[in-house]
């Protein structure tokens, strides 16, 4: 579905090459109005928003929204594993899924981070692009629970995700969430042959996991 990669445009660090298209979007979106529950009207105010502000402006509220503030981390993980074994383990989970549908992350990207997951169920069928958007719709929601109670605009993008999932949230405890770029991954078995785990510094295998900014989605990948 097209809706899932305008969504996915939407929550990237703002860049001119889709800034300026927001009509473009905009009518993207209309034509699947009936499948993403009136998505344009539920997102006017980030619309209108994005259009109202210069690209700086607009550059600076997201760094401020998502960057500067960890309980809005875009990385679903950190909101249900924290700094647990089992965010390794499910970051590795993910990416085999990926691999498994021909999506090919850049080295900047992680694959929890959210316009990532939208841009992987826009390459999906209708149906299993649903069926997965509703295995992720708890962490979704909660995400947007938060944005919307700093009465940020982009919870609109999680309103019309809840919205379009087959599956109702379900509540989820707030997970203390550390600064980011604090925290590392290791992906593959460690030297002792165990699984995937959150590895403190230093190690020489790793990947930041504050790579929002770079980890937007390519502007050469066409809607």
């Amino acid at each position: 579905m097209k809706t899932f990669k305008v969504l996915s445009l939407l929550l990237s660090y703002p860049q001119a090459e889709w800034v300026d298209e927001l009509d473009l979007l905009e009518s993207l979106l209309e034509e699947e109005k009936e499948q993403n529950g009136g998505a344009p009207a539920q997102l006017a105010d980030l619309f209108q928003a994005l259009r109202a502000e210069t690209l700086l402006e607009s550059e600076q509220n997201y760094v401020g929204t998502f960057d500067r503030n960890p309980s809005h981390s875009l990385h679903l993980f950190e909101h249900i594993h924290g700094e647990s074994r089992d965010r390794g383990s499910a970051m590795v989970n993910l990416i085999e899924e990926y691999r498994k549908h021909g999506l090919d992350m850049d080295a900047d990207e992680l694959p929890d981070y959210v316009p990532l997951f939208l841009e992987y169920l826009s390459q999906l069928p209708g149906q299993d692009a649903l069926n997965m958007l509703g295995e992720a719709v708890d962490v979704l929601a909660l995400i947007g629970r938060k944005l919307k109670g700093n009465n940020s605009p982009y919870h609109t993008v999680f309103t019309v995700l809840e919205g379009m999932s087959p599956s109702a949230a379900q509540s989820l405890p707030d997970m203390p969430i550390r600064e980011m770029e604090e925290t590392i991954i290791q992906f593959g078995l460690s030297s002792d042959g165990t699984e995937p785990l959150m590895v403190p510094k230093p190690q020489v295998a790793y990947v930041r996991i504050l790579e929002s900014r770079k980890a937007a989605v390519p502007s050469d990948r066409a809607i």
